[in-house]
């Protein structure tokens, strides 16, 4: 669908003209809008189309791109033209639509199911419809239809679109053009994205991403977009898990030690936790991981759903990973403190409580990886290595003999790691600090699984995953 121009060469004679010739151009739809509008509108994410074409062109591109289609009830036309008629207009459509609440808050209008109806509006009745006065009822009716197309927009008009949208509606805006007259609504919105296509480079130039195809769109949101998101909220409930539970176990020992500000572990291991022995698996989590391949993050939009809703990282899963990590350095400590508690000395103690941690902090995040790479074997394990390399280097004697005061956890290693304590104080503060969460994530996924889980199950029984278009 589209419309044709022409382009008329005529000569005018002192009568009448004659005609020399008719060019015309075809403006129709490129290839793949209609399933990426689908994919989109599957994925529970609300479209608007702010276009400066005639309203009959726009409706018809609605339906040709499958943003209006045979389920849309009834199509609402805004064409007041003056505030009086337009906010007239907007409470008839409320009353169709049947928002029981006038004052409903805007973020539960876009969480809920959006009703069968498509809001049509022109340039002059927007302009009317952004005032003050209208703006809230003009949203309103706008969250409950499922499909909205602004016609004859103005490229401020659409710009103050989005910023109506971002601001009283508490959502992130994504707008997507092709040419100068897209350039204000791209820069308003939270991610702006250009098409490089015939209309020039300016709205590129002015996007966060760029591409050449619309249809691009759907691989940018539900590949790249999802997996970022994911990884996102794992580095940073790893992150913070793993440093809680190293600092609240000198929490813990302050008790013992009459808060004189004595450390549990050795000076070094504090310096090179967070430097050397935790970053680089942390780091190749938040590049690497992925829980399925591209194409079935294309096959299933609605996976994109629990990011929509910030579901992987919230208040609620904050509070949660500070729980387990109280829990955590809570075994930590009182686990090798009762183990060598009057038997062993404080070089010892502080060894076995930094094998233990770095142990942990390791086997959970080898919990959380979905997508094991070389790169993530080599720098988990290889942090591990590291530790010990460390440790034995900074406890030999030459060491100590050219820096006494530096390193004085002189052979403490050599004569702790060959005794049966030590390891089984090793294995017992792991299956104490991993064993509940364990158990919950089993329970979890057995009883209420998710949608990535389930896809993930088909996904390894149908097509093996170095096979599986792994981003």
């Amino acid at each position: 669908m589209g419309g044709v121009f022409y382009n008329l060469s005529v000569f005018e004679a002192s009568c009448n003209p004659q005609l020399l010739g008719a060019s015309a151009i075809e403006d129709r739809l490129q290839e793949g809008v209609p399933d990426t509008i689908l994919s989109l509108l599957s994925a529970k994410l609300r479209v608007w189309v702010l276009t400066g074409d005639k309203q009959e062109t726009a409706v018809n591109i609605g339906y040709s791109c499958n943003l209006l289609s045979d389920s849309t009830t009834e199509l609402f036309i805004l064409c007041g033209s003056t505030i009086e008629e337009v906010s007239q207009e907007l409470r008839t459509f409320q009353a169709k639509i049947d928002i029981v609440c006038s004052h409903a808050k805007l973020s539960m209008l876009m969480e809920s199911q959006p009703a069968p109806y498509a809001l049509v509006i022109n340039g002059p009745s927007l302009a009317l419809a952004l005032e003050p006065p209208t703006q809230m009822d003009f949203l309103r009716v706008a969250f409950s239809c499922q499909a909205v197309v602004c016609c004859r927009s103005t490229p401020l008009q659409k710009a103050q679109v989005v910023d109506l949208v971002k601001k009283e509606g508490r959502v992130v805006t994504l707008a997507i053009g092709d040419g100068a007259n897209d350039v204000g609504m791209i820069k308003a919105a939270h991610i702006g994205v250009g098409i490089t296509g015939r209309e020039g480079t300016q709205a590129a130039l002015a996007s966060d991403f760029s591409f050449g195809q619309f249809r691009f769109l759907q691989r940018l949101l539900f590949v790249h977009g999802r997996l970022s998101y994911q990884r996102t909220a794992k580095f940073l409930s790893y992150f913070f898990f793993k440093n809680f539970a190293f600092t609240l176990v000198h929490f813990w020992f302050a008790f013992f030690n009459g808060f004189s500000a004595q450390t549990v572990y050795d000076e070094w291991f504090i310096t090179l936790y967070n430097l050397v022995f935790t970053s680089l698996p942390v780091l190749a989590l938040a590049i690497f991981d992925q829980d399925m391949g591209a194409s079935w993050s294309l096959a299933f939009p609605s996976l994109y759903d629990p990011g929509r809703k910030s579901e992987l990282f919230n208040g609620n899963i904050f509070m949660s990973g500070c729980c387990r990590a109280i829990f955590t350095s809570l075994a930590l400590f009182f686990v090798p403190f009762g183990a060598y508690a009057g038997a062993a000395d404080y070089q010892t103690f502080a060894l076995v409580a930094g094998t233990s941690t770095l142990v942990v902090v390791g086997l959970q995040m080898a919990m959380d990886i979905m997508y094991w790479t070389v790169v993530n074997q080599f720098f988990l394990w290889g942090s591990t290595a590291v530790y010990f390399a460390v440790i034995f280097t900074m406890s030999c004697d030459g060491m100590h003999f050219v820096f006494p005061s530096e390193f004085p956890f002189v052979g403490a290693p050599r004569s702790v790691l060959g005794r049966p304590e030590f390891w089984f104080t090793i294995v017992l503060s792991v299956t104490i600090s991993l064993l509940p969460t364990l158990v919950y994530r089993f329970m979890k996924i057995d009883l209420t699984p998710t949608l990535s889980h389930k896809d993930s199950v088909v996904q390894d029984c149908t097509i093996p995953s170095w096979r599986n278009g792994r981003v």
